[in-house]
Formats: structure tokens, C-alpha cells, sequence
């Protein structure tokens, strides 16, 4: 499926859903109106933490893989941590040993990730995307496409978190998080179609055409985009930016390694049941040679005993 319209059909089912909760379920004491400062904040953060991360971070997925974009994406936590240094909404002490657990975590997460981008590893599920999705793939005449992608996908990670930075803001001036998110699915989906417009004019890019691609953006709209921007507008209203970075991360990581393990369970569950399917078949190989080699035997043999005379 075309990665922008992906992004655009993803937001514009995000405040199907969204927009009728967040109605029926404010108070009716709570203002819900919504001035220009943060008109313009919700804007700026659906602009960098929503239309630009997600497709640029398509166009990684591209001219890398998808494993450089999940080991990638875990680089929000750090970067989150600078940024957030920079702003000053996170106090640092050279002093303190939980500061320079952070610098150290950033440097540790940084490096591995140069070192992924610069090591390119084979291809394993997304070898044969058409290449007529991509914007950068026809049009680049880069030769290190893989180190392309890579920068892609961290140019992604820092708009992630810059949105995470940015939502201080936008919770303080717009505190009401379920509206909030409406909103910015709204302007992200006004965004993604504007772009649309122009890469993709063609109404043969905006089918969707199978339930597959379909159940993805269901997915993709309610979770990823609508609980999640819920979730971490009250983390971060509560907490801060690098809490909701690292606490999601973690999340990430822990669902993550349960798959695997469970996957990998279930491939050597896989295996006992070919060995097992294999030793009786080469047990029932091993009777139909004998029952052969019997039946030849009786053939050899006349039928009637010889007659001496």
C-alpha cells in the first residue's frame, strides 16, 4: 500500500473514532473551545510528531528494513533526554549518578545506532516493496541507499521526539488530552492529504484493496495513533517528556521480547512435529522396503515343489 496514503487514511479513521468519545464523554462544565496559541501548538506538534515522523519513517522502511526501524526508534529515549536538557525540562547534575547514567544510556544508544547505520545486514521481510511507493528510492541518485534509510529513520526518531517535547506546551494550554487528540489526528489528516495532493494525485493510490490493508489501518488508527497520543499526553502532563519516551520504550521492548520468545517456542514446537512426522515416515520407508524384499523373495521361490524322479 502507498506508505502516505497509509499515513492519511490511519488519521482520518483515528478521529472517526476519536472525535465521538471525546464529545459524549466531556463534562458538560468543561470548556472545550480552543484558542489560536493553542491552535498553532496542536498544529506545529501534528505537523513534526505525526505527519512528518510517520512519513519519513515510511521512506526508511524503504531504503532500509524493518529491523534498522524498530532497533532505531528505541534512540527516543536519548534523544528525548537532550532535547529535553536543552529546554530545560530536565534538570542535570554532573554530580549525581542517575545524570550520568542518562549521559552514559545516550551515548550507549547513540553509538549502537551509528553502528547499525553503517553496517548494513541482509534483508529479510521487505525485500520486494514496490518501488513506485517510495519518493526518495526513484528519485535519489545516492549510492548507500541503506545509510539513506537509516537517516530517514533517525530523522523520524527526532520528530518523535520533539513531539514529546513539544506536547509540554500543548498539555498546559489545551489540558483536555482525548479532545487533544482528536485534534491533532484532525490537522495530521489535513496535512497527510495535502501532501497527498501533490505526490500522489492519482485515485488509483487511495484504494485500499483487501481486508489485509484494511485491518492494518484499523489497527494503526486506534492504537497507534489514538490510544497512544493519548496515552502519552497524560504521561507526559504528569511526568514529563522522557518518562513517557522511556516508559513506552520499555513497554515496547518487553511486548516485543515476549513475541520473539513465544515465536521462537513455537518453532521448535514446529520442529518436534517435523522430526516426529519424519521418523515415522522413514519407519513406514523402512517397512515397505521389507515387505518388497519379502514379496520378491516369495516370487523367486517356485510355487509347487520340484518333482524328482
Amino acid at each position: 500500500m502507498n506508505p502516505r496514503v497509509f499515513v492519511f487514511y490511519r488519521q482520518a479513521i483515528a478521529v472517526l473514532v476519536i472525535a465521538p468519545i471525546a464529545y459524549f464523554s466531556r463534562s458538560k462544565t468543561t470548556s472545550c473551545r480552543i484558542g489560536w496559541k493553542s491552535f498553532w501548538l496542536i498544529f506545529l506538534a501534528a505537523l513534526i510528531g505525526i505527519t512528518t515522523s510517520q512519513m519519513i519513517f515510511l521512506e526508511g522502511l524503504y531504503l532500509a528494513s524493518a529491523s534498522a526501524g524498530s532497533a532505531i526508534f528505541n534512540l527516543v529515549p536519548a534523544i528525548t533526554f537532550v532535547a529535553a536538557t536543552i529546554v530545560g525540562y530536565e534538570p542535570i547534575n554532573i554530580r549525581s549518578l542517575r545524570t550520568m547514567a542518562k549521559i552514559f544510556g545516550t551515548i550507549v544508544c547513540v553509538t549502537s545506532a551509528a553502528a547499525m547505520a553503517l553496517i548494513k545486514g541482509p534483508k529479510l521481510l521487505n525485500a520486494h516493496l514496490p518501488s513506485s511507493n517510495s519518493l526518495l528510492l526513484n528519485s535519489t541518485e545516492f549510492d548507500n541507499l541503506w545509510l539513506l534509510g537509516c537517516l530517514c529513520l533517525f530523522g523520524s526518531s527526532c520528530c518523535w521526539s520533539f513531539w514529546l517535547i513539544i506536547q509540554v506546551p500543548v498539555t498546559k494550554s489545551f489540558p483536555d488530552h482525548l479532545s487533544l487528540s482528536a485534534w491533532m489526528c484532525f490537522m495530521a489528516t489535513v496535512q497527510s492529504g495535502i501532501v497527498l495532493l501533490f505526490t500522489d494525485p492519482h485515485l488509483e493510490a487511495w484504494k485500499v484493496t483487501s481486508f489485509f490493508q484494511m485491518g492494518s489501518l484499523l489497527y494503526a488508527a486506534i492504537v497507534g495513533s489514538g490510544i497512544s497520543i493519548f496515552a502519552q499526553s497524560w504521561i507526559i502532563q504528569k511526568r514529563g517528556p522522557v518518562f513517557s519516551a522511556i516508559a513506552v520504550g520499555a513497554v515496547g521492548i518487553v511486548i516485543g521480547l515476549y513475541v520473539v520468545l513465544w515465536g521462537k517456542a513455537k518453532d521448535l514446537e514446529e520442529m518436534k512435529e517435523q522430526q516426529q512426522k519424519a521418523m515415522m515416515i522413514s519407519q513406514k520407508d523402512q517397512i515397505d522396503v521389507v515387505r518388497v524384499l519379502v514379496d520378491e523373495a516369495n516370487l523367486e521361490e517356485p510355487l509347487l515343489p520340484k518333482q524328482t524322479n
